[in-house]
């Protein structure tokens, strides 16, 4: 008999408010239908009349329909074994657990000091893990606005919390979008890498990007202003670092970087190759300016979404299709 590979799901703790609350009580937990214990409740649609009874400000069937999936989510869809992430107060943060043996469901009376009433046990693995670490597209999943949903990208989920062993084994002889093109990456000439990625930046809304670097100057290499949709604007300074695949950014090259953030503004590190644990730690250091971290496979990611706004000559210098394949 073949085990399901176990699924991923994000439950909220209302912007992290009460992350502590559910990593120390052992649990992961829900609001809504307050005043009902719903262990016996035998399917979504028993929810309906329940939620509509309790919330009758919530006439629009589409609202209701969306809360009540996320309240059937959490009591039906996740189930033991799958994997709970739960963002921390602190943004940069996720816990991590795993859902324990049925039945885990229970009703509380909420004298924890937290106010969710509906409750899965969970077991959390320890410590926390830090969002930059996955891919572009895994930390775009994690966004949404509900509180209760399925993530998708689990071989790369599995990977990154040290548990290779649950994800999808990739068949032998199978391409290799992310390596094949970080080989493409690597190929390019120092300075060609940099002002690729200040092609990059301008494509992802970055007004003014400026570069600036030398090959070996181990100093700040674009300069630019990201405009979010008029939204908000951010000041970057930015290091490019094309490295081999097998090799590591080092803490010291991050906090190099860190020196040259003027006050205001905040850092980005782009390389094709993977960051040190530590490094990490630099980056997200609370006293000092962040600093972005993107590895080789994030920035394949970044290439892929806008790849539309890279000029011709590096096109086809890359010798890559939409969607980032070898041509």
């Amino acid at each position: 008999m073949i085990t399901p590979m176990p699924q991923i799901f994000v439950v909220r703790a209302e912007y992290g408010m009460y992350a502590k609350h559910f990593v120390a009580g052992g649990y992961a937990g829900i609001g809504w239908l307050d005043n009902t214990d719903l262990s016996s409740i035998g399917g979504k649609e028993e929810l309906y009349p329940l939620y509509a009874k309790e919330h009758p400000a919530d006439t629009s069937k589409l609202v209701i329909g969306q809360q009540v999936g996320q309240i059937a989510r959490f009591l039906f869809d996740i189930k033991a074994g799958d994997y709970v992430i739960t963002p921390d107060f602190d943004t940069e943060l996720l816990h991590v657990g795993i859902v324990e043996p049925d039945p885990s469901y229970f009703y509380s009376d909420a004298s924890d000091g937290c106010p969710y009433h509906h409750r899965r046990r969970v077991k959390w693995l320890k410590g926390t893990f830090k969002r930059q670490q996955f891919s572009v597209p895994f930390q775009s999943t994690i966004r949404s606005t509900l509180t209760v949903f399925k993530v998708d990208h689990a071989a790369h989920f599995f990977e990154q919390i040290g548990k290779p062993e649950l994800a999808p084994k990739q068949e032998a002889g199978k391409y290799d979008p992310y390596g094949a093109v970080l080989t493409r990456l690597v190929g390019l000439e120092p300075r060609e890498f940099e002002i690729l990625t200040t092609h990059l930046l301008v494509a992802m809304g970055f007004e003014g990007a400026k570069h600036t670097g030398k090959p070996g100057d181990g100093g700040v290499d674009v300069y630019g202003e990201l405009n979010i949709a008029n939204i908000a604007k951010v000041k970057l300074v930015v290091q490019v670092k094309r490295y081999g695949l097998d090799k590591r950014v080092a803490a010291s090259e991050v906090k190099e970087l860190r020196s040259s953030i003027q006050r205001g503004a905040q850092g980005a590190f782009f390389t094709t190759a993977e960051f040190q644990k530590s490094a990490h730690d630099i980056a997200n250091d609370p006293e000092h300016p962040r600093i972005g971290l993107i590895n080789g496979r994030q920035y394949v990611d970044l290439l892929v979404e806008h790849w539309a706004g890279i000029p011709d000559e590096f096109r086809q210098k890359l010798q890559l299709r939409p969607g980032l394949v070898l041509e």
